[in-house]
């Protein structure tokens, strides 16, 4: 990434949590995260704005299909990449997760920790460029 990519990673598992902000970090990124979609929206609210959201969707209380409707209503930034990391590799909840509209949608166990900082980056400046030609 040529200019620092702000990131924030919300997933309910502390310790995938602190290995992905690492990874991301070693790689130039800017890294928040959050235990819960309601710390995401917080911080969000509180006028955190990354260039990429990265979204686990099994996560106790709300959901991140849930967190993802709240972003959009919120009017998260609209050249924001939305990209869900999950374990959730059925085809109705990869639907699901496409048909509000997020960049990309990554399986959890088919990727290494560098894959997923790899298909982020890439989706992202894909993300980018189509937000730029329209």
């Amino acid at each position: 990434m040529d200019q620092k990519s702000k990131i924030l990673i919300v997933d309910d598992d502390k310790f995938l949590l602190d290995m992905y902000a690492l990874k991301f970090s070693e790689r130039g990124f800017e890294v928040a995260t959050a235990l819960s979609a309601d710390d995401a929206l917080a911080q969000f609210n509180a006028g955190f704005q990354p260039a990429i959201f990265l979204v686990d969707l099994i996560m106790p209380g709300m959901d991140g299909f849930q967190l993802i409707e709240k972003l959009r209503e919120q009017g998260a930034n609209k050249e924001a990449a939305i990209i869900i990391l999950s374990n959730l590799g059925q085809k109705e909840d990869i639907e699901k997760g496409l048909g509000l509209g997020v960049d990309g949608y990554i399986i959890k166990a088919s990727a290494t920790p560098s894959e997923v900082v790899n298909k982020v980056s890439a989706i992202a400046a894909e993300s980018k460029s189509k937000v730029k030609n329209e």
